[in-house]
């Protein structure tokens, strides 16, 4: 497949047509004056380990979320256990949406489920599972349906893991992403019909500018990006570069702040309270929602050790290839240059060391900071 570059004609033009997502009623069955902030399954992952469920996403090193194989078809939320209600705990903790999945074979349970959602006044965005090949795609269709029945809004897709650490080659990463893209050309004919919008997170496997070619190669009103505002750092994007590619096909965003420190290696990326980090979190709310009034935010601050982005290494290099999926040198150094004139000033949330109560409490303590900012800073 050929890179195709997207310029910024190529961006003003995919905002020309505003896409069915973007209309005032998709997404305000809300009855308040304007959105409120969600919450991801990755934000609460210590309270649902100190709660009795499965620990979050696996219990993985430090309580990270795992690093998605790439023969996942897609990261669905983790299952709640028995202690652990994400839509009680969002509510209790003052968000308005929740992401996870209702039941789906039991009609009676959907309905429920809805009406204690409708109750809160909280909006849903659940993760389906793609079709792998045509055979999968009836599946899919009887969860987007019964999801749609549930409440849906949107839904989401975090089909990659992190690209410097899961792809040994480039020609793993060519199969890989073209496997994706076959996902989600069976998905978009059911997500035309029940007209609910995808949102394909940027989840540290793509760079932008091959998101946005992909998508708009795809050409559906149906399909466009779950912007998270922090994973492209990863992949040597300033914010400001990953945002000017992402905004105008976005239908939800993840709400963070990120914190930069340099290491022998390259830089340390972490998940930091709002307003301590790097990103201009009040423009990219303001003018996400000047592009639709309606856009829902949602929190994924995700309490763990800082992630490692090995940029001086040979392999990190390994996916990337000038002619097929380029990172050019200016772009290394311009993201360098933000960790070395902007670090993150002591030091960088950690949760090696700590008990299961004590991981819990500092995220309960984060995610509480970081919903008080957006309450008084960003309007959310």
């Amino acid at each position: 497949m050929e890179v195709i570059i997207v310029t910024r004609r190529d961006i003003l033009a995919m905002s020309g047509a505003a896409p069915a997502w973007l209309s005032p009623s998709s997404a305000s069955s809300q009855s308040r004056s304007h959105p409120r902030m969600g919450g991801t399954p990755s934000a609460f992952g210590m309270r649902m380990a100190a709660s009795g469920g499965r620990g979050g996403f696996g219990g993985r090193r430090g309580g990270e979320a795992p690093s998605v194989t790439p023969a996942a078809p897609s990261r669905a939320p983790a299952a709640a256990g028995p202690g652990f209600d994400i839509v009680e705990h969002c509510h209790k903790i003052g968000l308005y949406g929740v992401q996870t999945n209702p039941p789906v074979s039991d009609p009676e349970a959907i309905k429920k489920f809805r009406q204690r959602l409708e109750s809160y006044e909280m909006t849903l965005v659940c993760d389906p599972r793609l079709p792998q090949d045509a055979a999968g795609v009836a599946a899919f269709e009887n969860q987007v349906r019964a999801f749609k029945e549930a409440g849906a809004v949107a839904f989401h897709a975090a089909l990659t893991g992190r690209r410097y650490e899961d792809m040994a080659s480039l020609e793993q990463f060519r199969t890989t992403f073209e496997r994706h893209q076959k996902q989600v050309e069976l998905a978009e004919p059911v997500l035309r019909k029940y007209r609910v919008p995808l949102g394909i997170e940027n989840h540290k496997g793509w760079r932008a500018a091959e998101q946005a070619a992909w998508i708009r190669r795809l050409g559906s009103e149906w399909v466009g990006v779950c912007l998270d505002f922090g994973n492209n750092l990863s992949l040597c994007e300033t914010p400001e570069q990953t945002f000017e590619l992402l905004a105008p096909i976005t239908v939800y965003a993840h709400i963070k702040d990120m914190g930069v420190q340099e290491y022998e290696d390259g830089f340390l990326l972490s998940e930091v309270r709002f307003g301590e980090g790097v990103i201009d979190l009040k423009g990219w709310v303001d003018a996400l929602r000047k592009r639709n009034p309606n856009m829902l935010f949602y929190l994924e601050t995700i309490t763990r050790d800082p992630l490692k982005v090995p940029v001086y290494l040979d392999s990190y290099w390994r996916s990337f290839d000038d002619s097929y999926s380029p990172l050019p040198g200016r772009d290394l150094a311009r993201t360098m240059r933000l960790v070395k004139t902007r670090p993150f000033k002591g030091e960088l949330p950690r949760t090696t060391g700590l008990s299961v109560e004590q991981r819990a409490k500092l995220e309960d303590d984060m995610n509480q900071q970081c919903i008080e900012y957006a309450r008084k800073n960003l309007n959310l």
